[in-house]
């Protein structure tokens, strides 16, 4: 059976690729032989490939398990289109952690779900499952819902066009609903959640806008459902995108002021 026949990557580029693909949240530590099945390559090929990544620092080796090397991480930061977001978006979330004592979140758009870049926790706040680098569905979840109702109207009719899956016990499913939210978010500049993304969490989310008048984020504060005041933290949310939106558009791109 030919290397093509078995979908195995014919450049190395592509099958250092593959190796590091291996890797994910739920196989942070794979031994060898797994690491070649996950990957699609020979044994013998995988064990080259590591010995080269785990001396350049790309792998390193716990006994007999590897794991993705610090190199790699410097790289991601230097990389990451989010590091300038991430470093406006701390102070501004440090202080609403302060302020309210609960979890706080940065998440941006994409395509149907939204991707967490920075978690400030509390240990006030409910435990939930999102981390730094994690995913959840954007129409259950107060941040998706902001950063949706900002969107352009291609973008909302890919997330209708597929079913809205619960993830919460109040998670909107229906794409007429979901419309109708996101129009009111867009009145307010504010989406609420009440335990759509989870048993027993509520949020209230606001969405960084960008110059060209897209979101480019989403911020949010999240606590128990029924014990935290979504609206009487709201207005702080809100500042705080506001503040953090006209930072990234800095000094030569002002906001609209129509």
């Amino acid at each position: 059976m030919s290397p093509a026949d078995r979908n195995i990557p014919d450049s190395g580029v592509a099958r250092v690729a593959a190796v590091l693909g291996a890797f994910d949240a739920e196989h942070a530590e794979l031994r060898v032989s797994e690491l070649a099945r996950r990957a699609g390559l020979p044994k013998s090929t995988t064990s080259r490939l590591v010995r080269d990544l785990v001396q350049h620092g790309f792998l390193e080796r716990k006994g007999a398990d590897l794991h993705l090397g610090t190199r790699l991480f410097e790289l991601g930061e230097l990389a990451s289109r989010h590091r300038n977001l991430r470093a406006i978006a701390l102070p501004y979330m440090a202080d609403l952690r302060e302020a309210t004592r609960q979890t706080v979140h940065l998440a941006v758009l994409d395509e149907v779900e939204v991707v967490y870049v920075e978690i400030l926790r509390s240990r006030d706040a409910p435990s939930m499952p999102s981390r730094v680098g994690g995913r959840l569905l954007a129409h259950a979840a107060a941040v998706g819902k902001v950063l949706l109702a900002f969107s352009d109207e291609a973008v909302v009719a890919v997330v209708c066009s597929r079913p809205l899956t619960r993830v919460g016990p109040r998670t909107i499913t229906a794409p007429g609903h979901l419309r109708r939210e996101l129009a009111r978010i867009r009145g307010t500049g504010l989406a609420y959640e009440s335990e759509e993304s989870g048993p027993g969490v509520g949020c209230v989310a606001s969405a960084v806008v960008g110059a060209d008048g897209r979101p480019v984020a989403a911020i949010s504060i999240s606590g128990w459902s029924g014990r935290l005041n979504l609206r009487r933290v709201g207005p702080a949310v809100r500042t705080a995108a506001l503040a953090m939106g006209r930072e990234l558009r800095g000094p030569a791109n002002p906001p609209d002021e129509r």
